[in-house]
Parts: C-alpha cells; sequence; structure tokens
C-alpha cells in the first residue's frame, strides 16, 4: 500500500534511491541496452549521449532566455519610448507591467494543456506568437503607435505563458536525478544570464534606432523554435490523459497532500524575483541621479553585477544539489538568510557608498541563486508527468506576479522613504525564511 502511495504521489522526502543507480534519462526516454554488442558500444553511446545532453541543455535553456530577452531588452528603451510617442512614465511601465501580469494569468492554462497534449504542442505555437507579435510591436513602434505596442504585448504574454514554465515541466519529463537538477539549475541559469545581457544588448541596439529591441527579439524567437524543433524529442506519453473534472480532483488532490510545503515554496519563488526586479529598479534609478548620473550602456554593466551573482550561483547550485534533499534545505536556508541579512544590512548602509549597495544587493541574488534551482527541483519532482505542466505552470505564474509588481511596488515606497524599502523587504524575507524552515524540510533523495 505505502509503495503505490509512493509512486502515485512521486516525490518523497524521505527514499532509499539509491541514485548512482538511475539511469540519466526517464526510462521512457532511454531504455538500456543488453548483450555483448551494447558492452562493445559502451564508451561510444556514452560519448553520444553526453553530447546529445548538451544540445538538449541548449535547446531547453533557450526558452527561457528568450523569454528574459522579451522584456529586459526594452527596459533601457522605455525613456526613449515616452519622448518618442509622448508618453507618461506609467503608460511606458504598462508595456512591461501588462506583459507580465497577462503571462501570469496564462501559465495555468498553457499547463494545464501541456498535461493535456504535450510539452512541445504548447511550447512551439507560443513561441510563435511570442515572436510574431514581436514585430507587431515593432511596426506599432515605426507607426509612432501606442495603442498597437500595448496590443502587441499583451498577446506577447500570452505567448509567453507557454514558454519557460513549460519548459521547466519538460526537463523533469526527459531527466533523472543530478541530470534533471543540472538541467533546472541550468535554466535558472539562462534566465539570470539573460537579464545579464539584456539591459547592455537592449542599450546597444538602441543605439541604432530605439526601437530595434521590437525587431531583433522575434530573431531569438526563431532560433529558439529551431532548437525545441530538432534538439529536443519529447518522451511518448503512456495512456490517455484523465477528463477535464478528472485532472482537476488530481490537482486538488496533490495541494491537499503536499500543500503545507509546496505553496510556501511557491510563495518563497515569487518573494525572491519580487525582491530581485525591485532592487534591480532601485539601483537602475539610484545609478541615474546625482552625484552618479550613469546612463545607458554603462548603467546596464553596473546592473550586471548583481545578476551575475544569480547566475553563477544558479548554475553552480543545480550542478551540485543532485536532488540532495538535505543539501536542497540547507541551500534554501543559507539563501533565504543571506537575502535577509544582506538586506538588513542594507537598512543602515545604503547611502553609505554606491559600491556597498552594489555589494549587498549582489549578496541578496546570490542567496537568489541559492533558493531558486533548489526550488525548482523540488516543484518539478513533486508530482508525476502527468500533472507536473499545472503544478510548475502555478509556481511560474506566483514568479511572473513577483516580478510584474515588484518595480511599481519599490517605485511607490521609494516615494515614501528609501529606508523604508528595505525595511519592508528584509522583514518580508525574515517571515519567508522562518515559513520555510518549518514547512519545507526535504531529506534523502528526492523523488521516485
Amino acid at each position: 500500500m505505502e509503495k503505490t502511495k509512493r509512486k502515485r504521489l512521486s516525490i518523497t522526502f524521505e527514499s532509499d534511491i539509491d541514485e548512482d543507480k538511475q539511469p540519466t534519462h526517464k526510462p521512457a526516454r532511454n531504455s538500456p541496452t543488453s548483450g555483448q554488442a551494447g558492452s562493445d558500444n559502451a564508451s561510444g553511446q556514452s560519448t553520444g549521449q553526453s553530447k546529445g545532453l548538451i544540445w538538449e541543455f541548449i535547446a531547453i535553456a533557450s526558452v527561457p532566455l528568450v523569454l528574459v530577452l522579451g522584456n529586459s531588452m526594452l527596459v533601457p528603451i522605455l525613456p526613449d519610448m515616452q519622448e518618442r510617442l509622448g508618453i507618461s512614465q506609467f503608460q511606458s511601465s504598462l508595456v512591461i507591467t501588462l506583459f507580465s501580469v497577462t503571462a501570469g494569468l496564462i501559465i495555468p492554462i498553457s499547463g494545464y494543456l501541456s498535461d493535456r497534449f504535450s510539452r512541445k504542442a504548447v511550447i512551439i505555437p507560443s513561441l510563435i506568437i511570442y515572436g510574431g507579435a514581436g514585430v507587431l510591436a515593432g511596426l506599432g513602434a515605426v507607426w509612432n503607435s501606442y495603442t498597437i505596442i500595448i496590443i502587441a504585448r499583451a498577446i506577447q504574454g500570452l505567448g509567453a505563458a507557454g514558454t519557460a514554465p513549460i519548459a521547466m515541466a519538460l526537463a523533469g519529463d526527459l531527466y533523472n536525478d543530478g541530470t534533471e537538477s543540472k538541467a533546472l539549475g541550468l535554466t535558472e541559469a539562462s534566465n539570470g544570464f539573460g537579464k545579464v545581457v539584456s539591459p547592455i544588448f537592449g542599450s546597444l541596439l538602441a543605439l541604432i534606432v530605439w526601437y530595434a529591441a521590437f525587431f531583433a527579439f522575434p530573431v531569438f524567437c526563431l532560433l529558439s523554435l529551431l532548437a525545441v524543433l530538432f534538439l529536443l524529442k519529447e518522451p511518448e506519453r503512456q495512456g490517455k490523459p484523465p477528463k477535464l473534472g478528472a485532472y482537476i480532483r488530481q490537482i486538488g488532490h496533490i495541494l491537499k497532500e503536499k500543500g503545507r510545503w509546496l505553496i510556501t515554496s511557491f510563495f518563497a519563488g515569487s518573494a525572491a524575483l519580487f525582491v530581485l526586479f525591485g532592487a534591480l529598479f532601485y539601483l537602475s534609478d539610484i545609478l541615474e541621479e546625482a552625484p552618479y548620473s550613469i546612463q545607458g550602456v554603462r548603467k546596464g554593466f553596473v546592473l550586471a553585477i548583481p545578476l551575475l551573482g544569480l547566475v553563477v550561483t544558479s548554475y553552480t547550485t543545480g550542478a551540485k544539489i543532485k536532488k540532495n534533499g538535505s543539501l536542497m534545505r540547507r541551500l534554501i536556508n543559507i539563501g533565504l538568510a543571506i537575502m535577509t541579512l544582506s538586506l538588513g544590512l542594507s537598512i543602515f548602509l545604503f547611502q553609505t557608498s554606491l559600491y556597498v549597495l552594489i555589494g549587498l544587493l549582489t549578496a541578496s541574488s546570490i542567496g537568489t541563486g541559492l533558493l531558486l534551482p533548489c526550488l525548482n527541483t523540488m516543484i518539478a519532482g513533486s508530482v508525476e508527468r502527468e500533472q507536473r505542466g499545472m503544478i510548475t505552470s502555478i509556481y511560474s505564474s506566483l514568479r511572473f506576479l513577483g516580478v510584474a509588481f515588484g518595480p511599481p511596488l519599490f517605485g511607490w515606497m521609494m516615494d515614501k522613504s528609501h529606508q523604508l524599502v528595505f525595511i519592508s523587504v528584509a522583514s518580508l524575507m525574515a517571515v519567508v525564511m522562518v515559513f520555510v524552515f518549518f514547512l519545507v524540510k526535504p531529506q534523502g533523495t528526492l523523488g521516485g
């Protein structure tokens, strides 16, 4: 009975599975060869599989990278957009916020469709919509039409809903154990890398013409689309998917069984990205003010410093955790402690010097890099394949909302008091740290 229950729930926080005996890919993807011929070709197969994994990792990582580029590349051109189109700062911020809110609301639907049909059946048309709407937004800029740009950005949000969240579920479908955590860590690192290069790239493109980023983005979509089409082979599905009513009951059962730690993990990831994007918005604003007056490409490079800490830490964490529940718990708690401490110190030190502020925000980003790959691995491995798309999509939806509301809420607090900004976010992360410490307790080897 207990054995059946473990299989059904998929993730066991205390497991006796020997990680070294698990295949890199899911059994449905690759079955072991047997006999003398298999033995003779073992070395060649291993080399071929390693090369294949690299290309698969590149294809999976391209999806979150495209997602970030489509949003963050536009941040440097918002002041130009205000001037050229004669719009307010609030109207220009909607270009970012409307995109994120639309994506956040539609992501659960994309998750259900990916569970009902297949991951690639959602990712491929989503990339096409995402890129096509980018062209439409570019034409709106050429025609000086703010209305067309806003409509196109909303459509892009619809396309974005079927990209990175579904890629996370696909990584969970394809790989086991350490390879799965490495793939998920790479997606988080790719997400962070996109945040690093996009302000710089957007600023460079603006030297050509202010709306060049709109037209450059569909090119990245096309490259990601080709990678997904030709480099990723999705595992075959077993049996027929359940009807909608049965599917909803399954999701409800998962949330009832695991809701205590699962929902806590959802909000921990959302809070971390709320702080990350809000802090970047804060730093961006500080850099443009006297006495610094750092703008354009130079500002992009400065903003890249905290994000680089996130990228390196995310990739390293994903490569090292290998679904080790005890290690994940330690890294999650350490990451939240680093974030809370660095933001708490910022309350007293944010006016000391720009170098101190950048150092503290970089430390907070490193804490985020310890946290997110562990959460990704736990959440993606928490359920069977048939429900994974919805669970990862709920998580991604909350992450999107955290990203969407970070900058405006930070801006509102900055109008009140700069010290209030750090008091609020340090308190938020302290509360998150307490809840996670008591409610999220993975142990042993995660997954079944």
